[in-house]
């Protein structure tokens, strides 16, 4: 059974009902004869890849929608194999070369080439190019990037990439200027609204604007997370009203109880528990960076204002870390380890 959050997404420009400019500005842009790069950019949960989906339907019509995943296996200098998975149609193809890490230049240096050096398959496509979609743009490496800028210059005529990150931070800037900018913000919480009314009467379910006002502020403002969270009220409670509790996901309050436990004792025993709970956050796939930065807001309310400029600090030091380091979980251990310090210390010049 689907998700309402895959049940329910928004097929075309006509059917999304935020961000009216930009729909207008990318269906333009679609129908055009000159399509550019572009670089989608936004926080988690604003829309990006659907809005992406749905201008890629514009330019090439439904057969983009007839998907199918690949298994491809890439091999290194070193010898070494790597397998990857590729979503692609007969006009486009979805990668996300961050997964294979620091191996991504290889990824993108040999596909991008042979999708390149390919003609369309499809004689009677509307472009007579094809589309890359490049997913974590931003976590690339920067020998990746060089290899991307390449492409970029030398295989334009058959080639068109649309990269997605959440930041152009992390982007070189000789990519972002060969790119059009396509910055997607969050939703309102009124548009929130709107689109979890929409939901809830498609699937029947009884509209309680008090819960629906709830979970578009408790969301973040993020569109995916709160289909999920309204989803599970739904599925959890036989009978519904403006002030059925939502519960947190299960991820968070593992966090919260990893807060718990690092204020109430400050020591190398407690790291060891607490990294057995950073281990199995990771193999969920919460992602590292979401990890500590949550950990870092559960115990922001636990700690004395003097302490939290130093906390926040080495919360943004052990983020860089892990965005460029590999193992990650020396860093979030780190943080931990360095926080508790932080406390003790204090503590210890209170008692003096």
């Amino acid at each position: 059974m689907a998700l309402i959050v895959d049940k329910h997404r928004p097929r075309s420009l006509d059917a999304l009902t935020y961000h009216d400019e930009l729909s207008d500005r990318l269906r333009s842009l679609a129908q055009s004869g000159d399509f550019p790069h572009l670089l989608f950019y936004g926080p988690s949960g604003a829309g990006k890849k659907t809005r992406i989906v749905a201008t890629l339907k514009e330019l090439y019509g439904p057969g983009v929608e007839k998907i199918k995943i690949d298994a491809r296996v890439f091999q290194t200098s070193s010898n070494r194999k790597l397998e990857f998975n590729i979503v692609a149609s007969v006009y486009h193809l979805e990668i996300t070369p961050s997964d294979v890490g620091n191996y991504d230049r290889v990824v993108i240096q040999d596909l991008l080439k042979e999708v390149a050096q390919t003609q369309q398959v499809d004689q009677s496509a509307r472009q007579r190019f094809k589309v890359v979609v490049i997913n974590e743009a931003d976590h690339l490496t920067r020998d990746a990037q060089a290899a991307l800028r390449r492409t970029m210059e030398k295989y334009s005529p058959n080639l068109r990439l649309i990269l997605v990150g959440e930041s152009t931070a992390g982007i070189i800037a000789p990519i972002r200027s060969r790119c059009l900018l396509v910055r997607v913000a969050r939703p309102t919480v009124g548009e929130v609204e709107g689109v979890l009314r929409g939901s809830c009467e498609r699937e029947g379910w009884e509209v309680r604007e008090g819960l629906v006002g709830r979970v578009a502020r408790e969301s973040g403002r993020n569109l995916r997370r709160a289909l999920l969270m309204l989803e599970g009220v739904y599925a959890q409670n036989e009978k519904v009203t403006d002030d059925t509790p939502i519960p947190p996901p299960d991820w968070e309050g593992l966090i919260e109880q990893i807060a718990q436990e690092i204020m109430a004792e400050h020591t190398s025993a407690r790291i060891l528990q607490v990294r057995s709970k950073l281990y199995d956050l990771l193999t969920h796939c919460i992602p590292p960076t979401t990890i500590l930065k949550t950990l870092t807001f559960k115990l922001m309310p636990l700690i004395d204002d003097d302490l939290k400029p130093e906390v926040i600090k080495w919360s943004a030091f052990y983020e860089h870390r892990i965005k460029t380091g590999t193992k990650v979980i020396f860093h979030l251990e780190a943080f931990v380890a360095k926080f508790m310090r932080i406390l003790e210390m204090y503590l210890m010049s209170m008692d003096m």
